[in-house]
């Protein structure tokens, strides 16, 4: 896309974003990202010709996307939305097979070459044992699955993907992600795909493209825009921020104390978790007005020169929120 522009013309000319310039190349996952309302659904929209821009251009393969028939555009450029495919009684082989349009005459007949295409895909999107299901009858998941292979079976070049894992659950997030990564790399297709899922994205996609509040398209890898702050800025407010150093989100709230935890290991992990999310800050160096150290399987916590050692992280968590009343045992830190 270059010098893009883009928005709706009616009722009255409404610009989303404007200036817009970014190449997709094969053998790339890339993630569009931004906040509720940046334009990432009218961008997808636009990039797949069912929108016109409102001013610059979209190419595939050094053709202006307005100038393709719908044939070949098809050929060039697949879609899969959000939105549930109204199939009544088509099973996932047929909605597949709807992918082969563009290679049929006017009858529809499927070539062995289409059965061909229709089998590879599948088998790639890793739907193959959905074949003779009823659409209707699968899961959220499931469905995807089937709308990438139908989307494979178009042999696009690029493939466009908007929200395909909003209803799916994390492991299904994940499972999805890796198949789109693998479609990227392996088989050479150009991906875009909109997303919400943060995280993911920032550790999964080759580059991101971010679109923020203010219609700004960035654009570079996860590392480059969290390490220039295009990251967190976009998607700062008053009630959370992003933390570049840990690479996640806080919720902005009252602090209670600062917090050091010592020790390594997934208890270590999940303590810091969790006092931080009853309101500490948790530090690596400097005064802390909470100190839990791991040892011997025990939680030692201590704090204005007493310490009371606590068998589970909920006794920590008790305990580190009845600050600052604390029972009078104390022992010493273990050395």
């Amino acid at each position: 896309m270059r010098g893009l522009s883009i928005g709706y013309r009616t009722p009255r000319p409404h610009v989303v974003a404007r200036g817009l310039s970014a190449t997709l190349e094969p053998a790339e996952l890339v993630c569009l990202l931004g906040p509720n309302g940046s334009g990432k659904s009218t961008l997808m929209r636009t990039l797949a010709g069912m929108q016109a821009p409102l001013r610059g251009e979209v190419e595939v393969f050094g053709d202006p996307v307005s100038s393709l028939s719908p044939r070949a555009l098809a050929r060039r450029i697949s879609v899969v939305l959000t939105d549930r495919v109204q199939t009544w009684t088509l099973s996932a082989y047929e909605l597949v097979a709807i992918g082969r349009h563009p290679y049929t005459d006017w009858s529809g007949k499927l070539s062995a070459i289409d059965h061909e295409r229709i089998g590879w895909a599948l088998e790639t999107a890793g739907a193959r044992a959905l074949a003779d299901r009823a659409v209707s009858e699968l899961s959220d998941g499931e469905r995807q699955k089937v709308l990438i292979a139908r989307a494979l079976a178009q042999e696009p070049r690029v493939m466009l993907l908007d929200e395909i894992t909003a209803f799916l659950d994390l492991p299904r997030r994940v499972e999805m992600m890796g198949t789109l990564r693998s479609l990227a790399h392996e088989k050479g297709k150009a991906l875009l795909l909109s997303t919400h899922d943060l995280d993911l994205a920032l550790r999964t996609a080759d580059r991101i493209w971010l679109l923020s509040p203010d219609g700004v398209l960035h654009v570079g890898t996860p590392e480059q825009l969290v390490l220039n702050g295009a990251f967190e800025a976009a998607f700062d407010s008053d009630s959370i921020t992003f933390d570049r150093v840990a690479g996640a989100f806080r919720a902005r709230g009252r602090r209670v104390g600062r917090a050091l935890v010592i020790g390594a290991g997934a208890e270590a992990t999940w303590t810091a978790r969790a006092l931080e999310r009853l309101g500490f800050e948790i530090i690596e160096e400097g005064e802390p007005d909470l100190i839990v150290e791991l040892s011997d399987g025990r939680w030692w916590c201590r704090m204005g020169g007493r310490t009371q050692s606590c068998a589970s992280l909920e006794d920590v968590l008790a305990l580190s929120g009845r600050m600052p009343v604390w029972t009078t045992a104390s022992t010493s830190l273990p050395r």
